[in-house]
């Protein structure tokens, strides 16, 4: 089984924003792939998935960015898993909009929700896949800028990301964070 996280802040209040991406992506690999209607499970909403056969569990952590990393260590302890069945999807400031970077291990990057996870986890040693969101604005907070909504001239452009993010969690699960490296940076 892999394990696709999708960071994100619960609640209407949060919906469209730029911290929400990874939500948006988990959110198309279930459309796309999902075998369930979801449930609600180690504080996370909860989806069953198969890839070519490959199973597949979609959490989005309902704890809040910053308090991600419990959400995944009790779904990782669960079942069990090694470090390179976990792909992490989040947002990346320091990425302009329309672009993504999957990674092999890494810090967190200054992203609360990924440093919460390694924390839990106790290793950087997992994949992830971010989302640009940024660049961050002059004189802006980056706290309200992550948490705003994008730009009606972005929309366009992270609707197609996120699909196409979708399309780079299929071929992580299929192949390997390598190829997707190789295929999406």
């Amino acid at each position: 089984m892999k394990l696709v996280v999708g960071l994100g802040n619960p609640g209407r209040k949060y919906e469209g924003t730029r911290h929400n991406v990874g939500f948006v992506v988990a959110t198309e690999v279930v459309r796309r792939f999902g075998v369930d209607r979801g449930r609600s499970r180690f504080q996370a909403e909860t989806f069953e998935a198969a890839v070519d056969g490959q199973k597949l569990l979609v959490l989005m952590p309902q704890t809040f960015m910053n308090r991600s990393g419990q959400s995944v260590r009790a779904a990782f302890d669960f079942f069990k898993l090694e470090y390179q069945d976990l792909l992490v999807v989040c947002d990346d400031l320091a990425l302009p909009v329309g672009k993504m970077r999957f990674r092999a291990k890494g810090s967190s990057g200054g992203q609360k929700g990924l440093a919460d996870i390694i924390r839990h986890l106790g290793t950087e040693e997992f994949s992830r896949l971010r989302l640009g969101i940024g660049p961050l604005p002059e004189r802006w907070d980056a706290a309200d800028f992550v948490l705003g909504k994008f730009a009606v001239s972005e929309v366009t452009e992270i609707a197609i990301t996120t699909q196409q993010a979708a399309d780079g969690v299929a071929d992580w699960v299929r192949k390997d964070t390598a190829f997707c490296m190789n295929t999406y940076n």
